[in-house]
Order: C-alpha cells, then sequence, then structure tokens
C-alpha cells in the first residue's frame, strides 16, 4: 500500500465488493471498482482477504434465520449463543406475521449491506412502510425483518470534548479449542 511517506506491507484486505470485481486482470476487465493485479497475493498466500471469494453467500441476511438448525445439523449441538429471530419473508407464515407487524420490526433486504435497504418500522414513515409492504410483497425473497433491539451505549468524547453516551455495534467472537475465548469488538 502506498502511504505519504512509504510503500507499506499489507497483511489483510477486507473487501466490500463483489467478487466480480476484485480484480480487472481476473474477472470483470471493464471493473472501474477492481484493482488491477490485488488477486496474485492473494493466490500465492501473501495476503489474506476477510471475505474471500466465494464467501458472499454469508453475506444474505437469509443465511442468518438458519444458523441455529445449521449447528445442529452438522455440529449435532445446540448453539452457545441465541440468535436473534429472524423471520424469512419468502416463508408465506412468516411474511404474513411480518406484514402485521411492520411498526414493530426492523425489515433489511437480504444482499443489502451498510445500512442499505433497510427500515426500522417504529421510526419509519408511513408511506415508507407501505412502500416496503410492496416491495416484500412482489419479491419476498430480497427480505428478512427482526425486532427492534436496545443497542448497547457507551460514553464516547465528542465533538465539544464532552462525554456523552453513544450506540455501539459490539460482535462477539468465538474461538474454540481446548477450550473458549470470547472477545468482544465494538
Amino acid at each position: 500500500m502506498r502511504t505519504t511517506k512509504r510503500l507499506e506491507r499489507v497483511d489483510v484486505i477486507y473487501r466490500r465488493i463483489d467478487d466480480v470485481f476484485i480484480d480487472p486482470n481476473v474477472f470483470c476487465s471493464d471493473s472501474l471498482l477492481a484493482i488491477p493485479g490485488i488477486f496474485n497475493p492473494y493466490k500465492k498466500g501473501n495476503v489474506t482477504l476477510v471475505n474471500a471469494p466465494g464467501t458472499g453467500v454469508a453475506d444474505d441476511k437469509v443465511v442468518y434465520a438458519f444458523v441455529p438448525k445449521m449447528i445442529k445439523y452438522y455440529l449435532d449441538q445446540e448453539p452457545i449463543l441465541p440468535n436473534v429471530p429472524t423471520y424469512v419473508c419468502s416463508e408465506e407464515s412468516e411474511r404474513k406475521c411480518v406484514l402485521e407487524n411492520f411498526d414493530k420490526l426492523v425489515v433489511k433486504a437480504a444482499n443489502e449491506s451498510g445500512g442499505y435497504g433497510t427500515l426500522i418500522g417504529p421510526h419509519a414513515a408511513k408511506e415508507a412502510r407501505e412502500t416496503f409492504k410492496t416491495y416484500i410483497q412482489e419479491k419476498p425473497r430480497n427480505y428478512i425483518a427482526q425486532p427492534t433491539l436496545d443497542l448497547s451505549r457507551i460514553p464516547s468524547i465528542v465533538d465539544s470534548g464532552k462525554i456523552e453516551g453513544r450506540h455501539v455495534d459490539v460482535r462477539p467472537y468465538i474461538l474454540y479449542g481446548e477450550t473458549f475465548t470470547c472477545s468482544l469488538v465494538a
């Protein structure tokens, strides 16, 4: 990576673009998002891609609803951490429940990231809720819904130098081996 002072070694890349746009020398040759040649160090093992090609299925929010079943099927165990209830709109009974409880749910586009395609029902205008209901009815596979959760808050120093509470998204990471290790990353 070129910095303002020198070249710096990069060990890990976290990419947020689709597989086909990674490297125009390997995939989509007319991609303007890609970095020519970036796939070579990945293939050689000199850099790690956090979300390597082919792992996009894990970004599909519909998969989230089935994680407890996958754990039970593949590991024959119950999940250690509970899942947030997730309603899959392609399932007729769950879609009906979502449409009847829009004002209590967060509705998310299955294949979007960064908050795009999200509607927070309790805070959304009636027109926005009606628009999302239409989206769900037209393409139910593209949406999931979850109950709203109270986000954690932490003390934060704000622009004025004062300390104020701010929401934080905390994600647990668990390593499994002889013992369990759990760390929280904000």
